[in-house]
């Protein structure tokens, strides 16, 4: 047990600073396309083509406006990211 490597990275996935992240997950893809968009701190995964764009536009901009308000994804609660979501949520 002397020689044993420690993982340092271990230590990251129990930190949330490390966990957060948002996920768009569409289901409504029908012309067989495998559509993928990664940010920062979000991914989105599948959908339509305007299902995807719409997410991919209501969580830039729920980052823009957390930006705006000086926050970080880790830093604001999970009220505050729901209401953002919902507020730029294309109808």
């Amino acid at each position: 047990m002397k020689n044993r490597i420690t993982n340092k990275t271990s230590q990251q996935n129990k930190d949330p600073k490390f966990l957060s992240h948002l996920m768009g997950l569409g289901l409504d893809c029908t012309d067989g396309h495998k559509r993928i968009t990664q940010g920062d701190k979000f991914s989105i995964l599948g959908g339509s083509d305007k299902t995807h764009d719409n997410m991919t536009e209501t969580l830039c901009k729920t980052f823009e406006d957390l930006s705006k308000k000086g926050k970080t994804l880790e830093e604001a609660s999970m009220e505050e990211i729901s209401e953002l979501i919902i507020k730029h949520t294309p109808s």
